[in-house]
């Protein structure tokens, strides 16, 4: 009944076993990955005709976790996986940059693919194994896919790379200062397709190394798809694509001209100007039959990036006329809005960030439900991408795939430098909003959010800058790096190669390739040149801030102390009795953990101190010889006893009152009278035994002896 094919291979620690044949039989190509006991089926489907009209590739990759692969249950009302995770969303772009540029240029059918998490074994992260089941399933889908692909995970640790590290490992780097990296590399036979990562200051040379390390260790999973494939693979799909020289020779006659004059505008918005009126005459130069041809817009993109390209190439001149390793103009301010914690308006040509960062307590961290466990995250970084940044009329929605992982990257780079969560015991929530994009505008809100945190009065550990790098590379070899690109020369270019990091080193790289895969010697030259652009920008940054400034008067005030573990139940009180009468008497925000740390929180100082005293006072304990204020609260015959430390009461007989004899202690004391008392000591029973005539009543000082006179 099953036509099954099953290959394996021992990669790394574990063994990865691709199977196809048995699940999943209508789609074009459907394989099943398992690394470890961690399992995703990726399927694909692809359109045989394309739709009328289309103009451009359908590709659309989803990422799904199924909680049952963990055996648990999602939260929330409906107990249903729900809309992607910020970690689903990320991983299908993951998987989406190295496949997309695999497909034969001009096909236009439409494909899904879709990966689903069935097994998780909590040690293998799922993203990896999906990757290698989506080229898989491409490669024997028949599909006109130039590949296959595979990809890895690469820590640092001790100055050597670690294949595939383990979840828990990677989980939280800034906690864990043995693991440096967190680098995702995925790539051909032959070379590198992308590149996305964490890292902690990491040099260029480790850096590099650890990406060449990568593409070593992802040849036997090439090798092992291939031979999967050999058993497998459907017959390829008859698409042959279109010859558009002829077309592409009619719009450079018609319009070659045009489109150079418009290329050579300096200023965005007159050059898009120009080149809509150039698109334009171009199309009205053309026979009806060129332009109801699906592949005109093709054509046109086509002279576009001949015209660019070639002049970048020859002449070393870009289109604002700038050298391939110069930076644009840059302007950084700080301290723009008078009510938000710390804010910084960086721009850098005609790309613009508003970035704003706001302190909060335990109350505002981020909870994640994710597949591998329950976790908090203090440090938040949103970007925003509204239309008008473009000069556009667009809608406005929920952030999409390109705003969560725009903000992902930037997250990653500065989260390098934050200081550790005992020393700044703050939530941190950094908001780019990008009031003009002409390229790069992800690196302007590394720039801002470093600027912005600073203001805040956050002790980062140094500033952080970012530098976008693109590519231009021939058929005959010859390639130009270029230094902060545009928008143009990100759209036309073969790389958008993304680097960010302090003085010191990397924090975080990302690279997209649309050729297929650079070489070594490229990416040296790219990231050789990255690192002068990058501090070059940091020197710029220094003009506006280049260390935290004095703390924002609105943002709260955080106050942590550590109680032992066995009183956080007395803090907390029957149903939260106690710590809620300490929230209310206090006005502060008061957060413990199961550790016994506590976080008081309030903009006012005395509400800190409050809180605190009121804590110190129930798990405190009274030292033996220790003068206390306390107050009478019940007179007997044998003396007074008195509340002198939180609710804890002691006796002072009567013979400790005063330094002679009474009555009874009503001749000098009264209910609700203040007196100061000195702690004796405890009694066999535990009783608390106080005195009052050791203490001067006026001062709260101790009694000097007196001296015994010389004889």
């Amino acid at each position: 009944m099953f036509n099954e094919v099953k290959k394996s291979i021992q990669w790394g620690e574990e063994t990865l076993t691709l199977e196809t044949g048995k699940v999943a039989r209508q789609a074009d190509g459907s394989v099943i990955a398992t690394y470890g006991e961690t399992s995703v089926m990726a399927n694909v489907t692809f359109a045989k005709q394309p739709r009328e009209g289309q103009d451009f590739f359908p590709l659309t990759v989803h990422y799904q976790e199924k909680y049952y692969a963990a055996g648990k249950v999602p939260g929330g009302f409906f107990k249903r996986e729900a809309r992607p995770t910020e970690k689903e969303t990320l991983t299908a772009r993951l998987i989406d940059r190295p496949i997309r540029p695999l497909f034969v240029p001009g096909f236009k059918n439409e494909v899904l693919v879709m990966c689903t998490v069935l097994s998780h074994d909590l040690v293998n992260d799922p993203d990896m194994v999906a990757m290698i089941a989506a080229s898989a399933a491409l490669t024997i889908s028949g599909a006109p896919f130039m590949g296959p692909i595979a990809g890895c995970r690469v820590g640092f640790s001790d100055g050597e790379y670690v294949l595939n590290p383990e979840v828990d490992d990677m989980h939280d780097l800034r906690n864990n200062p043995e693991q440096r990296l967190d680098l995702v590399v995925a790539g051909t036979k032959d070379a590198v397709m992308m590149v996305e990562s964490e890292a902690y200051e990491l040099s260029e040379e480790e850096m590099l190394g650890a990406v060449t390390f990568a593409h070593e260790q992802i040849q036997p999973v090439i090798d092992l798809i291939i031979d999967l494939a050999e058993d497998s693979a459907k017959e390829p799909f008859d698409y042959q694509p279109a010859d558009i020289s002829e077309l592409f020779e009619a719009v450079k006659a018609a319009g070659e001209d045009k489109l150079r004059e418009a290329y050579a505008i300096q200023d965005k918005q007159e050059r898009t100007t120009a080149q809509n009126a150039a698109r334009e005459h171009i199309l009205s130069s053309l026979t009806e039959e060129q332009r109801d041809d699906i592949n005109v817009v093709q054509a046109i993109k086509k002279l576009e990036a001949a015209i660019l390209r070639g002049d970048i190439v020859k002449s070393g001149k870009r289109i604002d006329g700038r050298a391939l390793d110069e930076v644009r103009p840059i302007v950084s301010e700080t301290g723009l809005l008078p009510r938000t914690h710390g804010s910084a308006l960086f721009t850098r040509g005609e790309t613009q960030g508003l970035v704003v960062t706001t302190l909060g307590t335990g109350d505002d961290e981020q909870i994640i439900d994710a597949l591998h466990g329950n976790f908090r995250s203090n440090f938040l970084l949103h970007y925003n991408f509204p239309p008008y940044s473009v000069g556009e009329a667009g809608r406005v929605g929920p952030p999409g795939r390109r705003e969560i992982g725009h903000g992902k990257l930037a997250w990653r780079a500065l989260q390098a430098v934050l200081p550790a969560a005992t020393d700044f015991p703050y939530t941190i929530r950094v908001v780019s909003e990008i009031t003009e994009s002409n390229g790069s505008s992800s690196m302007a809100s590394v720039c801002g959010g470093s600027l912005s945190m600073m203001d805040a009065g956050v002790p980062l550990k140094a500033p952080v800058a970012g530098v976008a790098m693109g590519l231009i590379l021939e058929d005959d070899g010859s390639y130009g790096v270029l230094t902060d690109i545009l928008g143009d020369e990100d759209h036309l270019g073969d790389m958008d190669f993304k680097v960010a990091g302090t003085e010191n080193g990397i924090t975080s790289l990302q690279m997209d390739i649309k050729v297929a895969g650079i070489t070594p010697e490229i990416m040296q030259t790219a990231l050789a040149q990255a690192k002068t652009g990058r501090l070059h920008i940091l020197n710029e940054m220094a003009k506006a801030l280049t260390e935290a400034s004095e703390f924002s008067i609105h943002a709260p005030r955080i106050e942590t102390m550590n109680i032992p573990t066995d009183k956080i139940r007395e803090v907390i009180g029957s149903g939260g009795k106690v710590i809620r009468e300490i929230v209310e008497v206090s006005g502060a925000k008061v957060d413990i953990n199961d550790e016994g740390v506590i976080k008081i929180a309030s903009p006012n100082g005395e509400a800190i101190q409050k809180a605190y005293d009121m804590i110190h006072s129930i798990v405190a304990e009274p030292e033996e010889g220790h003068i206390y204020k306390g107050t009478v609260v019940k007179i007997v015959d044998f003396g007074a006893f008195v509340n002198f430390f939180g609710k804890r009461d002691g006796l002072v007989h009567v013979s400790q009152i005063e330094n002679r004899r009474l009555n009874h202690p009503s001749d000098v004391l009264k209910e609700g009278q203040e007196v100061w008392v000195k702690l004796l000591g405890f009694d066999d029973r535990g009783k608390v035994r106080l005195s009052m005539k050791m203490v001067d009543q006026e001062t709260g000082e101790e009694m000097k002896k007196e001296e015994p006179a010389d004889g």
